[in-house]
């Protein structure tokens, strides 16, 4: 699997770090620029039919008042981000990542991407965590400083691990480990997943991730990609190992209401789970295991 099909890794904004500092250039670029606010929720504006749809980049004069979070630039002009209520534009409607992600042209995601991660941590930190002094924003939405002068805070990524878990037989008769939390819609499967703890490498989180959730032993841990996954805050780290399907299963019910292994043929065939979206790694971390000829 490549890295570039994944959602959110295929383009990168010019991110343009040089300018977050630059008062007078971002005061000049602004009247050009075009804005992607973001709701109460995380929602955006879409334009476009299902099929095609398109950020609604709003120019900066039609965009309610807010912080700038500088986004990046491409040439001359400059993209930021608002955090605010949902104005209301013509042939625009309000979408969430997961529901519209996938559908996004690449560049927009990457847009998408960054906004929602950027607004999701300046909602998080209003005081310092250290001495409880109000944030003040600067480096257009990229550093807070603390009030009272004790420190300065950068936005914040937490490292999570995605593992699929199969037995490495080709064809039909070959089983991966999927697992069910009981907030998901009816019949939803998905891969194996946890936070890395201090201290912790990746891959020792993969093994004790594992373990923890299913019981099962595993082997031959291998990377495969990462994904930006901005609600609220990780970088998803996509892992595939093998496992033994004869091992028992014990779910742990702390998080799970379910892990069971499952034939390539039931995967491709009608009684398939319901997988998870196609927006997520997870997503293609079980097709392209299953799409695989051997």
């Amino acid at each position: 699997m490549s890295w570039q099909h994944l959602v959110f890794c295929r383009a990168m904004v010019d991110r343009a770090a040089h300018r977050r500092g630059d008062a007078a250039w971002l005061a000049e670029a602004w009247p050009g620029a075009r804005v992607l606010v973001v709701g109460p929720r995380g929602e955006v504006l879409v334009s476009g039919g299902d099929e095609s749809p398109k950020l609604a980049l709003l120019p900066s004069a039609d965009v309610p008042e807010g912080e700038r979070l500088f986004l990046g630039a491409d040439g001359e002009r400059a993209y930021f981000a608002i955090a605010g209520d949902l104005p209301d534009v013509e042939g625009a409607h309000p979408e969430q990542l997961r529901t519209v992600g996938d559908r996004l042209d690449a560049y927009d995601q990457a847009l998408l991407a960054e906004a929602i991660g950027l607004v999701n941590w300046r909602r998080s930190y209003l005081y310092s965590p250290m001495t409880g002094a109000r944030l003040v924003p600067q480096s257009a939405g990229w550093e807070l400083a603390a009030e009272d002068g004790s420190g300065v805070i950068w936005p914040r990524t937490n490292p999570a691990i995605i593992v699929l878990v199969h037995d490495g037989v080709p064809g039909g008769e070959g089983q991966c480990l999927l697992t069910r939390q009981p907030n998901w819609p009816a019949g939803r499967y998905s891969c194996v997943a946890g936070f890395v703890e201090p201290g912790e490498s990746a891959e020792a989180a993969v093994h004790r991730e594992v373990f923890e959730e299913t019981g099962v032993e595993i082997r031959e841990v291998s990377y495969v990609a990462s994904q930006p996954w901005p609600v609220p805050a990780s970088l998803m780290l996509g892992f595939t190992a093998l496992g033994d399907p004869s091992q028992p299963v014990v779910v742990g019910e702390d998080e799970l209401e379910d892990a069971r292994w499952f034939t390539r043929a039931r995967l491709l065939g009608p009684d398939s789970p319901l997988g998870p979206s196609p927006v997520s790694i997870s997503h293609h971390l079980i097709t392209a295991w299953r799409d695989a000829s051997g």
